[in-house]
């Protein structure tokens, strides 16, 4: 049974930093692709960033990048969110998601985490 569990929301101040990790089990991740993902109250979920797990390229929503970064950790099986420069319209919950079909750009997203709390407070 796949399992991704998400961890490392808070609440920080804007302009501070926090690490994400998501932990994947269940099966071998090597050929997914690994996803980061937002929704705010109110409004739909949105695509933050991607990780190729076995090749480790990445791809991120605009709106993100230069401030977050996408890692993996293959021993561990843990993929990583860093998000830095933190503003207030990025707080939501965060989910990872696991795919094994489509390319870095066109995933097609299997399976889901329960998701983590992120506040960023002005």
């Amino acid at each position: 049974q796949v399992q991704l569990v998400e961890s490392g929301g808070g609440l920080v101040q804007a302009g501070g930093s926090l690490r994400l990790s998501c932990v994947a089990s269940g099966r071998a991740f090597s050929a997914y692709i690994m996803g980061w993902f937002r929704q705010a109250p109110g409004k739909e979920r949105e695509f933050v960033a991607a990780i190729g797990w076995s090749s480790g390229r990445t791809y991120y929503a605009d709106s993100v990048k230069g401030r977050f970064s996408v890692s993996r950790d293959n021993a561990k099986n843990t993929v990583y969110l860093q998000m830095s420069s933190l503003k207030p319209e990025d707080t939501a919950v965060y989910y990872c998601a696991a795919g094994s079909r489509g390319s870095l750009y066109t995933a097609v997203y299997d399976y889901w985490g329960q998701g983590t709390q992120v506040t960023v407070s002005s």
